[in-house]
């Protein structure tokens, strides 16, 4: 069966899930962090593995989420990856983010913004965007942060056309166009 098929119903109960609290933002966090833990070609071997428990895959999976986004995981999120699990599912945790996502971007409470940074940023950078742009537009706020290894520092904000350019880049380009009429 197609991971799309199978993912469907995922994605929705978590949006519902989400659109109680308004917790839009955190399971999104869980969910790419789960998609990029099962790029690995050691966690897939690890997951696919018979004489692993499914207790333990879990309790790995959580420390390692755990790791990647800095906190603790709600009851929620992990007795939804334990349920991915005990179905045989976790594999279609990628489709989900992606279907999550979608869901996310259809309510009028949500906008994806385009992040182009010189180097990854952390945990803390990023929720300081979100927070930024959250209470600048007042809605649900994601960003999908790309490394640009051109800029020197700085970032650079895209929602669809609207640029806002804080990178020292330009910067630079406005100081050189400023002398430049000077002369």
């Amino acid at each position: 069966m197609e991971l799309v098929v199978i993912a469907k119903p995922y994605a929705n109960a978590i949006f519902e899930l989400a659109q109680q609290d308004k917790s839009y933002l955190q399971w999104k966090m869980v969910l790419d962090a789960g998609a990029q833990l099962l790029i690995d070609e050691q966690m897939c071997k690890f997951i696919a593995f018979p004489n692993v428990l499914k207790q333990d895959k879990l309790s790995v999976i959580k420390e390692l989420l755990k790791s990647i986004l800095a906190r603790e995981l709600s009851g929620h999120e992990v007795t939804f990856i334990g349920i991915l699990l005990n179905n045989n599912r976790i594999n279609a945790l990628p489709s989900i983010a992606t279907l999550f996502e979608s869901l996310i971007n259809t309510t009028n409470d949500a906008k994806m913004f385009n992040v182009i940074s010189a180097y990854q940023l952390s945990e803390l950078e990023k929720k300081q965007i979100v927070r930024d742009l959250t209470n600048q537009y007042n809605k649900v706020v994601n960003i999908d942060a790309v490394i640009d290894k051109d800029l020197v520092g700085g970032v650079i904000i895209k929602d669809g056309d609207k640029v806002i350019d804080m990178s020292i880049k330009a910067r630079v380009n406005e100081l050189e166009l400023r002398l430049s009429k000077t002369h």
